[in-house]
């Protein structure tokens, strides 16, 4: 699915509800368009999430609360019930 207008800061999930990027920007087609001539579709780009586990992992309060990777196929409905239960904001001072 493509990244929309807010999603920077929210989390990139599996098809088992994993958490394996957090959105961090959109390709400016426009941009794109004028530096290659080119119209690009949904290009989109996420930090990986093993680059944020050592963060996390070093917050008490969070590491705590991360859980084992899902390894079993899921319905749509609870991946997306479970992203949505997990997200939470993160301020950095």
């Amino acid at each position: 699915m493509p990244v929309q207008p807010g999603n920077s800061g929210g989390a990139l999930v599996d098809e088992r509800g994993n958490v394996i990027g957090i959105v961090s920007a959109k390709l400016n087609a426009s941009a794109a368009l004028a530096a290659s001539g080119a119209l690009p579709e949904n290009v989109n780009y996420a930090v990986k999430s093993s680059l944020l586990m050592s963060f996390l992992e070093s917050v008490p309060a969070v590491s705590a609360k991360l859980k084992a990777p899902v390894t079993a196929d899921r319905k749509f409905g609870d991946v997306v019930k479970s992203a949505q239960d997990a997200a939470v904001l993160v301020l950095v001072y």
